[in-house]
């Protein structure tokens, strides 16, 4: 073998190596570009002395993208989760505050918001009954589930406020 083949292989090679190596550069710096803005939505149950609610937080690094949301009521969908939805699920004197989300809204980085709360009217009595029928509500009948993506798209994430096991 010539001087000339030995050279031309090795060249060969050692260019391949190096398509090899950028292409996982690449490849693994499009991960972490995709990590560095992934959204993490939880919804919590809260429940305290004056205030009754489902709390929605993202506690991700990058808004999410909500691509579907929808409520459900003893296992039946009621539709999505916008103020239309509300003579569907709560009664009338049951009137609570809602923060609605339709596709294309966006949770930012950090935000915490409550996705439905009902706080106390003021009278100890009447205001911890009602408290009480609402928590049995949230957290027994009533399941949000959200679907949500980064600003890249596609992922398909999701997350629901039904209780592992549970409703």
């Amino acid at each position: 073998m010539s001087a000339e083949t030995v050279i031309a292989v090795a060249a060969t090679v050692v260019a391949l190596g190096s398509l090899w190596v950028s292409w996982s550069q690449t490849r693994a710096t499009r991960l972490h570009n995709r990590q560095s803005v992934r959204p993490l939505l939880r919804i919590r149950r809260i429940r305290q002395d004056d205030v009754v609610g489902l709390k929605l937080v993202n506690a991700g690094l990058g808004p999410a993208v909500v691509t579907r949301s929808a409520v459900l009521l003893d296992g039946v969908v009621a539709g999505e989760w916008n103020r239309e939805v509300k003579p569907a699920v709560f009664a009338p004197g049951l009137w609570p505050k809602t923060y609605s989300l339709r596709a294309g809204s966006v949770v930012l980085a950090g935000q915490e918001t409550f996705l439905v709360c009902l706080e106390s009217d003021g009278t100890e009595q009447t205001g911890s009954d009602r408290l009480q029928e609402f928590w049995s509500l949230v957290d027994r009948r009533l399941v949000i589930e959200v679907e949500y993506e980064s600003l890249y798209g596609g992922e398909g994430f999701s997350v629901t406020s039904a209780t592992p096991g549970g409703s």
